[in-house]
């Protein structure tokens, strides 16, 4: 299927999605959900990777913090997903898109028999119009057979539909050369060539009490994509507007460039 506009790949992390109570974050998904399908009305291809399922299972379930346990994990993943879904389907509906559901775990994704299924039925989604949505499946994903974060999961995503572009939500503005919490003076790196030892020093530890990713697990998500010829952008999630910009290729973030800087210029 020939594309004249990009292939867009938004990952939405926990942050982003919920309150640090774990609840849903009503007015920030509002507005993602518009933006994405004025993007969409707009002509690109957009493929959601959303987090949120446990942690908005952990909030409707009442549950005092994320569980440790995998029984628990995987019941507050089951009740969460459900509520993500209806979620996201009740605010696309609104704007005239159609969502699909996709789950995977790390055998989906190594088993070639399965992963060629998951890139056929992507591909007929995209051509008929529909908005997929993808989550790791908490519900029954163990340490033996989980990807273990959503970052790698896009990273995964994008390369297997030749996505033009990665774009990281989160809860941080992008790249800092040191850990912003920490050092007022880190500075954000706008553009990322060549991920040298430098920038892989940068990253901190893991994000938000009911997040699994962190930056670490973000620069393992750029290397798939740059070698994969993707651009990738890390941003702000509380800023859905911003959205525009990037996919305007106006400088946001932090952006990983999928194709060496010789070409660009």
């Amino acid at each position: 299927m020939e594309r004249s506009s990009q292939r867009i790949v938004v990952k939405l992390g926990t942050s982003t999605l919920t309150h640090p109570s774990g609840l849903l974050n009503i007015r920030r998904i509002q507005e993602l959900c518009q933006v994405l399908s004025d993007l969409k009305n707009a002509g690109h291809e957009i493929i959601l990777v959303s987090s949120g399922a446990i942690a908005m299972g952990v909030g409707k379930l009442a549950l005092p913090n994320r569980p440790a346990d995998i029984p628990t994990k995987q019941a507050a993943a089951a009740v969460g997903q459900c509520e993500l879904m209806y979620t996201y389907d009740k605010w696309f509906s609104e704007h005239n898109h159609t969502v699909a559901q996709l789950l995977l775990t790390r055998s989906d994704v190594e088993h070639s028999d399965r992963f060629m299924n998951f890139k056929n039925t992507m591909q007929r989604l995209l051509e008929l119009g529909v908005l997929p949505i993808i989550n790791e499946n908490d519900t029954i994903a163990t340490e033996e057979i989980e990807i273990g974060d959503n970052d790698t999961l896009a990273a995964i995503v994008s390369e297997s539909v030749s996505a033009d572009l990665l774009i990281l939500l989160s809860d941080i503005n992008g790249l800092y050369t040191e850990d912003p919490h920490t050092n007022p003076d880190a500075a954000l790196i706008c553009d990322i060539f060549e991920l040298t030892d430098e920038i892989i020093s940068s990253a901190g530890g893991a994000g938000s009490a009911f997040g699994t990713g962190g930056m670490s697990t973000k620069l393992q998500a750029a290397r798939i994509c740059m070698q994969a010829g993707c651009d990738m952008v890390i941003a702000n999630g509380s800023f859905p507007g911003l959205l525009y910009d990037i996919a305007e290729g106006n400088s946001v973030g932090s952006k990983f460039w999928g194709k060496k800087k010789e070409e660009l210029s």
